[in-house]
């Protein structure tokens, strides 16, 4: 469909710069300069009309007096003229804008308004925007160096996304000392128009980009940051460098989740969805980097460490444990073979000490045991320089083992001068090296939590199970839509039952009294011995008035409570609204363990679910897991085993293991619910009981308010959840079952086979070239989507016992978000059936349902077939611009409004 909508700005033909100027050391200057230094081909327009020559080329007063394209322009000068040299930058056709100049968002009132004017001016002429208040951008390949920085990026693989030029520069900096080079560098600045999703989006399919580095302060629109943030991860390998780790949100907790999760973790969370891998410094960002663009692989997180230094090994063991990676047993049989060929004195445990005499031979007899081991799942190999080293033979003998096992292999060659020779032949060897032992263990840790978040992106689960039973979603809105109308916020503990009931999360009855007498009968209603509690809606904790009474055993008890509660609460909160005791029956069982279960909505990511221990002490125990909803049972079982409260749940002692389904069956509707009620702020249950017969609510609390901004279903999450709702069965004319669904990861093995099986000119009229068979970047791409930029459709019928797929469509939202462009491919026998149209209906349904106002396709004139069934669809024919072979197919949709999605 042409090239992608930031190519003007990583790949120009001609640069126009406003503001060179003949000025050392001014912005301007250093622009240009680098511009020139750095080999740019292309055609170079300064505009100054203070000069008629700028560094040696031919000087513009201004745009109307040149007549040739340009296709990006670099803005250095003061913020009061960025809007009219915009404005002539859209009248001269300009589709891309770097804006350098401070004195935007920064400078008050002003710079806001100043900021408003520059953005309308950007929309209105269809053009996309860089900054301002950035450093520039870099692309070594195109000698593309926009930027004030005082050095030339080498050119590399790498691309560097950040939005701090002075954070960017620092980078650069240290990456030219240890010749790291760069495909693209990018700084954001304010990213009033291009942020981290776009440029995410077009990293993603650079061919001259293998892994990309992100420095990150904060999210704008998390919506977009996820997508693109899940699309380059499903590409190429992601790191993410996050500034602020520690900073305090500023939210009011109003909740036990409130007070122990934060921004940091909601971050996490987010990051783990994603697939990417986050390091806390620039040297991790480099080693993360080197790790993951090396092509190694781990199924586990199973380290072996072989050293000839004790100290050293002991030193990346402790750092292992930290890092939470797993420091396997040696297998008997490795323990015999090493006994063979290693010194008695040796350590006869991991980490394998092979003694300060270690000579190349014993390190190659050692690494060909050790590697065989199958409970170990990388090795890292240490060497200090003694007396008997010989660190270079060493370094030959561990790039013959990386050439005959396919496990990951890291060297740390500790020391300087000594050493050097071998680190040589390590790095011509491209076999990953480190200096100390925390850095190599960090770098194979990178290796274990890439595999492991990547498998989290592979996920896509619904709003709500299908297995599941269906939540009574109409009855638990009409609460809390009558809880708002009064204008409250909190949920009484009946209302906070009901919810839970409707989303058949199991908890104790609970009966609110207002008197003693009530009290009594309800008491007796639901069996002693009982628990009361105070109910008031301006108490956050009940323990912090002393407002619960736990195993009342008598009607004389109850009574006496009842006052004793009541006077209690007004004794420590005279101002809180007391509404009366609630009574249910205490929950008994000798093998029940407190648990927690929370929701915050997090001020960028949404809802964000957590998992931990429970009780009143919760703040003081931290113990949580967080992750991003919707969850599924693979990723609800990795929350629960993040937890302290795991091996608690396991058995132990005289204690039976608790019921894990019925506790992953909470934390799954836990997800649902928040899916489905964005008016959800804050929720605990607290204690959760898990016991062997199940797990039990015995308390729970909702705080709730208006959605801001949920205009579409789902819009209050940063993840959209698998839609389930768009799957329905079909009928062909002929009457043949057809299933339609949206597409899953899983359907890559099918996607392939159908794509093979079509016929040479079916082929050529989808993809408009000759292909076999799909690409694995394209298999990614069809696959492994985000269902809210677009949407893919499998037709599945079912032949000879076998699901296969005999059609598909899909759509993807353009950048303006209010066109999409589709592809439909229907198999050669089931052409003619009816089939294609069915799903074009479908399509274009789901576009409609979603505020695009355009659906558009590219036809090639031979494909007839395909452009019948357009004409009676409805569709416009136009030609096509750039190739008089190809019709553009254009659709108007009903429903125009200019949401985002």
């Amino acid at each position: 469909m042409g090239h992608h909508y930031l190519n003007q700005l990583f790949a120009p033909s001609a640069v126009a710069i406003f503001g060179a100027t003949e000025r050392p050391d001014t912005v301007g200057f250093l622009v240009l300069q680098n511009l020139i230094e750095a080999g740019f081909q292309g055609k170079i327009f300064p505009i100054n009309p203070k000069y008629k020559t700028i560094q040696g080329l031919t000087g513009y007063p201004g745009l109307p007096v040149i007549t040739e394209a340009i296709e990006l322009a670099i803005i250095a000068t003061p913020a009061n003229t960025v809007g009219e040299i915009i404005k002539q930058c859209g009248e001269h056709g300009i589709k891309g804008v770097i804006v350098l100049s401070a004195g935007f968002s920064e400078a008050g009132a002003r710079g806001k308004r100043m900021e408003k004017e520059m953005m309308e001016l950007i929309h209105h002429y269809g053009m996309h925007l860089i900054g301002p208040n950035c450093l520039g951008v870099i692309r070594p390949s195109s000698g593309l160096n926009l930027t004030f920085s005082k050095s030339q990026a080498l050119p590399g693989n790498l691309a560097l996304v950040s939005q701090s030029g002075a954070v960017c520069t620092a980078i650069l900096d240290w990456a030219s000392t240890r010749q790291v080079g760069f495909s693209t560098v990018v700084t954001l600045g304010d990213a009033a128009d291009v942020d981290f999703g776009d440029v995410l989006d077009y990293l993603a399919l650079d061919p001259k980009t293998d892994s990309i580095l992100l420095y990150i302060e904060g999210i704008h629109d998390a919506r977009s940051f996820m997508s693109g943030l899940r699309a380059a991860s499903r590409m190429k390998p992601v790191i993410v460098l996050k500034a602020g780790r520690y900073e305090e949100g500023s939210r009011a907790a109003s909740s036990h989740t409130g007070a122990i999760v934060g921004g940091d973790d909601a971050f996490d969370a987010a990051l783990e969805r994603a697939g990417v891998v986050r390091v806390n410094t620039i040297t991790q960002l480099f080693s993360a980097a080197e790790i993951l663009s090396s092509g190694m692989t781990v199924t586990q997180n199973r380290l072996m460490i072989v050293t000839n230094g004790g100290g050293p090994g002991v030193m990346a063991t402790d750092r292992a444990v930290e890092m939470n990676l797993r420091i396997p047993q040696l297998a008997a049989a490795t323990v015999a073979a090493l006994n063979q060929v290693l010194p008695a004195a040796w350590s006869h445990g991991n980490p394998v000490d092979i003694l300060g005499d270690a000579t190349p031979e014993r390190y190659a007899a050692v690494l060909d045991i050790c590697l065989a081991d199958e409970s170990v799942d990388g090795i890292l190999v240490m060497l200090t320089p003694q007396a008997m080293t010989d660190p270079a033979a060493v370094a030959q003998v561990v790039v013959k083992a990386k050439a005959k096992f396919k496990k990951p292999l890291l060297a740390c060659w500790m020391g300087n001068s000594q050493v050097e020779a071998g680190r040589e032949i390590l790095s011509a060897a491209k076999l990953p090296h480190f200096t100390a032992p925390e850095s190599a263990v960090e770098a194979f840790s990178y290796l274990s939590s890439y595999r492991s978040n990547q498998k989290l992106l592979m996920q896509v689960p619904a709003s709500v199970e299908v297995q599941s039973s269906e939540p009574d979603l109409e009855g638990a809105r009409l609460i809390i839509e009558s809880v708002l109308a009064e204008g409250r916020r909190v949920l009484s503990t009946t209302e906070s039952r009901a919810i839970l009931s409707a989303f058949r999360i199991p908890s104790l009855p609970t009966i609110l009294t207002r008197s003693p007498a009530e009290a009594l009968v309800a008491a007796e209603s639901v069996g002693f011995p009982v628990v009361m509690k105070v109910s008031s809606p301006d108490i956050i904790h009940k323990s912090d008035v002393n407002g619960v009474r736990l195993n009342i055993n008598s009607a004389r008890t109850v009574r006496s409570v009842y006052q004793e509660l009541t006077e209690a609460t007004i004794r420590a909160m005279p101002q809180a609204r007391v509404e009366g005791i609630t009574v249910e029956r205490m929950y008994q069982s000798v093998a029940a363990r407190e648990l927690m279960i929370g929701v915050v909505h997090d001020p960028v990511f949404g809802p964000v679910i957590s998992f931990g221990t429970g009780g009143t002490a919760v703040e003081v125990h931290r113990d949580r897991a967080v992750a991003l909803p919707p969850l599924n049972d693979y990723m609800i079982k990795k929350m629960i085993c993040r937890t302290r409260a795991a091996r608690m749940l396991m058995e132990f002692r005289n204690m039976p293991e608790v019921n894990f389904p019925a506790l992953r069956q909470i934390l799954q509707r836990v997800s649902e619910m928040v899916c489905e009620l964005p008016e959800i702020l804050e929720m605990d249950i607290n204690p959760l009981m898990a016991s062997p017969e199940g797990a039990v609510a015995v308390d729970a609390r909702f705080t709730v308010a208006y959605p801001k901004g949920a205009a579409q279903r789902y819009d209050h999450m940063a993840i959209h959840p698998y839609p389930n709702d768009l799957v329905k069965h079909q009928q062909l004319a002929d009457g043949t079952n057809i299933l339609i669904r949206p597409i899953r990861p899983e359907d890559a093995e099918m996607e392939q086979e159908f794509v093979r099986s079509l016929s040479r000119e079916s082929r050529y009229m989808r993809f408009m070239q000759s292909l076999r068979e799909l690409t694995p970047d394209m298999l990614v791409r069809f696959t492994q989507i985000d269902y809210d930029r677009e949407i893919a459709f499998v037709a599945i019928a079912r032949e000879e016992g076998i699901d296969k797929e005999v059609g598909v469509c899909r759509y993807s939202i353009n950048p303006d978000r209010q066109s999409c462009e589709f592809a439909l491919v229907i198999a050669d026998a089931w052409q003619g059936r009816g089939l294609g149209g069915l799903l074009m209906e479908t399509l274009i349904d789901t576009a409609r349902s979603r505020g695009l106002a355009m659906i558009i396709g590219e036809v090639l004139a031979e494909n007839t077939g395909m452009l019948r069934l357009m004409s009676r669809l409805g569709f416009e024919r136009h030609k096509s611009e750039m190739d008089d072979s190809v019709v553009v197919v254009t659709k108007r949709l009903t429903n125009t409004n200019n949401n985002k999605h």
